[in-house]
């Protein structure tokens, strides 16, 4: 059973590099090409900016296949033996659970720093300092210490108390997961960004027209300080129920006209009136559940192959080496249906957005597609594996747009060598 799970594993890594590897050749010979969307020197800078993330993300993903090794190999047992002392099985418990997450979270850091400080500098769009940036991730890991002990403390309680432990830890996780995501747009504006209410009296007065047109309710549209860190365009619809918030980062106000701007917000609004908010929720309650599932009937002999017992560390260190995998898989099935998802609302943002809708709505996805410097072409491996959102030409084709230059059988089937 270990060797079908490390077996299971070295597959999803190969997979995922060479998905990578193929986006690589891709983008590295459509760079050289006609430019799309963008102008020749953005055209290119975006490529160049496409290729660094993808080898940055072949170098993470190999990185952390050879900790998952060395989690297998001896770092669960290295970790009880640095806890062994504690004689509370609950402090135990959640002592070697934090340490693994704590551990893992600071072999990302290296990653972290150098996309925010080499990378996205290089590329401009990091405006943070590093002196923000480590306010930023000293939060980060004193809310991950506190919130997360909590978490797994009641996952414990539930290992130790319920035979049918997985339902009820689903059950748990399910309900944690939802709530971080009611309380999200808070906790962001307390420890990160500052929300300050929309000055613009005419453009809130827009936009809760849009929200009453599709029966969004909103605790208020607020913008974002988000320039501080970051110039990339964003926008985000956060809560439930009446404590929804719209937060528009400070960058998308700058870059937006009004009405390209209301486009946007009518696709996002569009997703909230095809329920697919709801939809999406359900389906990664289908996919957290299948897992528990999954985990709940392990058979005992694999913590035998591990020289460990299934205490309920052990389980949930597992399931945490095991998630991305498990997550991958996923990934095509989810993303299928949430491209699915993005042409309806982007219909629904056109028409919202009057007459001429359609239009605002196109021209804001190029703006978005050139301040974030998003390649616009990708090879079908890597959209069928990666992708939530449809490639932004697909987008704009249905929206009546013309799109000239692009010549993907060109492309396809050539980029395996260029790296």
């Amino acid at each position: 059973m270990l060797t079908i799970i490390i077996g299971v594993y070295s597959l999803y890594v190969l997979i995922s590099i060479y998905t990578s590897i193929m986006q690589i050749g891709y983008v590295n010979l459509a760079k050289r090409k006609e430019a799309v969307l963008l102008s020749p020197s953005e055209f290119l800078k975006a490529g160049n900016y496409s290729v660094r993330k993808e080898k940055l993300a072949i170098l993470n993903t190999f990185t952390d296949f050879l900790l998952f090794l060395g989690w297998i190999a001896f770092g669960i047992q290295f970790l009880e033996g640095e806890f062994y002392f504690l004689q509370d099985e609950a402090m135990k418990n959640i002592a070697i659970v934090m340490g693994f997450i704590l551990i893992n979270f600071f072999v990302a850091l290296p990653f972290t720093y150098y996309e925010k400080f080499v990378l996205d500098q290089e590329f401009g769009f990091n405006k943070s300092t590093k002196a923000q940036w480590l306010k930023d991730t000293a939060i980060s890991f004193v809310m991950t210490l506190l919130l997360g002990s909590l978490v797994v403390w009641g996952v414990y309680f539930i290992l130790s108390s319920f035979e049918l432990w997985w339902l009820w830890s689903f059950v748990f996780i399910f309900s944690i997961i939802i709530l971080v995501n009611m309380l999200y747009p808070t906790f962001r504006a307390m420890f990160f960004d500052k929300l300050t209410p929309l000055q613009d009296e005419n453009l809130d007065a827009e936009i809760k027209r849009l929200m009453d047109e599709t029966g969004f309710v909103s605790s208020g549209v607020f913008v974002s300080d988000a320039s501080k860190r970051d110039a990339r365009l964003n926008a985000y619809f956060g809560g439930f129920g009446k404590a929804k918030r719209v937060v528009l980062f400070d960058t998308l106000l700058e870059k937006l006209s009004t009405r390209e701007l209301l486009a946007v917000l009518g696709h996002e609004l569009g997703h909230f009136a095809h329920g697919d908010v709801y939809k999406n929720i359900a389906m990664m309650g289908a996919i957290l559940f299948a897992m528990f599932a999954l985990f709940g009937n392990l058979p005992e002999h694999l913590y035998l192959e591990l020289g460990l017992s299934p205490q309920p560390y052990v389980v949930m260190i597992l399931f945490m080496l095991v998630m991305p995998v498990l997550g991958f898989i996923m990934m095509p099935i989810m993303g299928f249906v949430s491209r699915k998802y993005e042409y309806a609302a982007d219909e629904m943002g056109s028409k919202l957005g009057g007459n001429g809708g359609e239009i605002e709505l196109a021209n804001a996805l190029v703006k978005l597609v050139a301040e974030n410097k998003s390649f616009p072409l990708s090879h079908p491996i890597y959209i069928f594996f990666h992708y939530t959102h449809p490639p932004v030409i697909e987008r704009l084709k249905v929206l009546g747009m013309d799109i000239k230059g692009v010549d993907k059988s060109s492309l396809e089937g050539k980029c395996e060598a260029n790296i």
